[in-house]
């Protein structure tokens, strides 16, 4: 049976605001047992005062950042010219916003976290499942990030040090003082991290617009190298406008939506915070597509002009500034490179999966400890590897990680928008035998629809260079649309699964729904 709770819900346990938020009833104690802590309880009405402004810049901090910059360099770096690499990003960045707004809508009005809304649908233990896998990803997010501020850090010291420093011996494949540089980053973060979420919403405000300057800056100087704009927007498309491109189009496309595909399952852990529904929507609206594209047009243009001046595209900007002569510069675009790594990689990747490890154990795991959690997993996941060519990164790991989170993300729309139709019981999403328990706290037709639905988005895709080889052969044609397979399939599935007479859904206003 899908629901075993009563088919109302006490009046006490909760209260909806004028406005349409929800929170815990005033004096009702809040919910307690093996599945609920501090962290993870819902923000109550007064503790959500996020505004527009505060979304805005946090999708600013995390879009401009040196991760974003190598998404759309790569693009250059594998044939497009600068009008198909801003075309493909803004493309995806609209269509990765829908899914956005529909999951962050359960952020402000009931002020809980991805791993809380997750247990609506999978169930208060299946919840783990999705949790888990976006938060390996995130691990794997924060690897790269760290690793590109371990390099900021390797190239700076370089300069100031000198070849001792840049020359020194080689370790597993690159110098000592490299992974001295990365153990370093990594360690910065984890002490900003630990000051909580207050902490992180200040430093993303100040940190927005100071790498925005920094990118116009590397523009001015990649346009001085190459004697004016003209040769940044004459580079030609090694691929031209015909079946070349959209061959190439499509997985690239599916790569960009992929990028923040993460952040389109946990954007709750944000906007539950939000002050109003109209603040996350206007905030993430602004702050997305708009941001993505201007920075993917600056990230363009620096990567042809490097291809006009040393005759190939320098898709890494820290090997593009490492170039420079000048001492001053230099260390301004480093600087530049670890304040926007710092800032998405705080709020983008270790946020979340802080949560999402909390939720597996919630008595035994705090917000910190999770934190902790994804930095020691991002370590040995090798981030070095996957950012060793834009092929990997953009067709491989992108395109991996958009797969499989699209099919996530078609289960939670389906089940909060079409199933439940917005509306949530809150104590019940803590609760061992209530509405969302399912059998044994599982619900085997998410399960079922994630699996399948995983399977036919990536089961096709080639893994190179983590194997070689596709594990399901017959299903390379799929391959290139991943995330849109991965989200259609579960999302009609699980629709299919739940809508069976026996096992429909009780909203939290009443009876089974149709």
């Amino acid at each position: 049976m899908t629901d075993t709770a009563p088919t109302a819900i006490s009046p006490s346990a909760q209260v909806t605001l004028p406005d349409g938020r929800v929170e815990l009833a005033p004096g009702s104690p809040p919910p307690s047992g093996p599945y609920a802590n501090e962290d993870l309880l819902p923000v109550p009405v007064g503790g959500r005062t996020w505004t527009t402004y505060n979304f805005s810049a946090l999708w600013v901090g995390m879009a401009h950042n040196t991760a974003s910059w190598t998404l759309a360099s790569g693009l250059i770096a594998v044939g497009m010219d600068w009008k198909q690499a801003v075309f493909t990003i803004a493309l995806a960045n609209v269509i990765v916003l829908l899914p956005m707004l529909l999951t962050g809508h359960a952020g402000p009005k009931y002020g809980i976290p991805f791993p809380v809304f997750a247990r609506a649908s999978f169930g208060i233990r299946g919840a783990n499942l999705p949790a888990v896998v976006r938060a390996l990803v995130a691990c794997g997010w924060f690897g790269i990030q760290t690793w590109i501020g371990g390099e900021a850090i390797y190239f700076l010291a370089g300069k100031l040090i000198g070849d001792g420093w840049t020359n020194a011996a080689t370790f597993g494949g690159h110098a000592w003082t490299m992974w001295l540089s990365f153990a370093i980053f990594w360690a910065i973060q984890v002490a900003i991290i630990y000051r909580g979420m207050e902490t992180i919403r200040r430093f993303e405000n100040w940190a927005a617009p100071f790498v925005l300057v920094g990118a116009f800056v590397m523009l001015w100087w990649m346009a001085d190298k190459a004697g004016g704009f003209g040769p940044l927007f004459d580079q030609p498309s090694k691929l031209g406008w015909g079946g070349d491109f959209w061959k190439l189009f499509w997985p690239s496309l599916m790569g960009m939506i992929g990028f923040w595909s993460t952040l389109s399952l946990n954007i709750p852990d944000f906007t539950r915070y939000g002050k109003s529904q109209k603040a996350q929507t206007r905030g993430q609206a602004l702050g997305l597509p708009t941001t993505m594209t201007l920075f993917a047009f600056l990230s363009v243009m620096v990567t042809s002009g490097s291809q006009a001046v040393y005759g190939e595209a320098i898709w890494d900007p820290v090997k593009l500034a490492a170039k420079t002569d000048n001492v001053v510069g230099l260390l301004f675009a480093l600087v530049t490179v670890l304040v926007a790594t710092l800032s998405v990689n705080i709020a983008a990747n270790l946020v979340s999966p802080a949560f999402d490890f909390s939720n597996v154990a919630p008595r035994k795991v705090s917000f910190r400890a999770g934190a902790l959690i994804t930095c020691v997993l991002a370590v040995l996941i090798f981030p070095w590897k996957l950012y060793s060519d834009p092929q990997g990164y953009i067709f491989t790991w992108l395109g991996l990680v958009g797969g499989l989170l699209g099919t996530v993300a078609g289960i939670l729309i389906a089940d909060y928008w079409i199933l439940r139709r917005a509306r949530l019981d809150l104590v019940d999403l803590y609760r061992t035998g209530g509405r969302y328990w399912y059998d044994r706290g599982w619900n085997w037709r998410a399960v079922v629809a994630f699996l399948v639905g995983g399977v036919l988005a990536i089961g096709g895709a080639d893994f190179h260079p983590l194997i070689d080889g596709r594990p399901v052969p017959f299903l390379e044609p799929l391959a290139d649309y991943g995330w849109a397979v991965g989200l259609g399939t579960s999302t009609v599935l699980y629709l299919a699964l739940m809508l069976l007479p026996a096992t429909r859904p009780r909203t939290a206003a009443g009876p089974a729904q149709p």
